[in-house]
């Protein structure tokens, strides 16, 4: 799947959705790394897109980059709550308060 949608991605077919099916396909393989890199230009190529949010901070989450992923997460509530995407509000919504917890107990 992963090199798959890397063919269509190096024909020049790049958009939002499939840097998002990369992003996902990355997080699959293991590769954090990755999936930031795609799920980042899939945020930035269409700003609304709250689900390439919610995976973006899951990625940055298993990086360690904590700050990064509450910011991807805050900023996904927000878009997710403007296009009436309630599940992926309460989503995000849990992602924030387990990482709030985590956070508290590192301190």
């Amino acid at each position: 799947m992963r090199e798959r949608l890397e063919k269509l991605l190096a024909q020049g077919r790049d958009s939002a959705l499939l840097r998002f099916g990369l992003g996902d396909a990355c997080l699959k393989d293991n590769d954090a790394e990755q999936a930031v890199l795609h799920l980042t230009q899939a945020t930035r190529q269409q700003a609304s897109y709250s689900a390439a949010r919610k995976l973006l901070g899951k990625a940055l989450h298993q990086l360690g980059r904590l700050d990064e992923a509450q910011a991807a997460w805050t900023t996904g509530v927000t878009v997710a709550q403007q296009q009436g995407d309630l599940q992926a509000v309460k989503e995000m919504t849990v992602f924030l308060k387990r990482l709030q917890k985590q956070q508290q107990a590192a301190e």
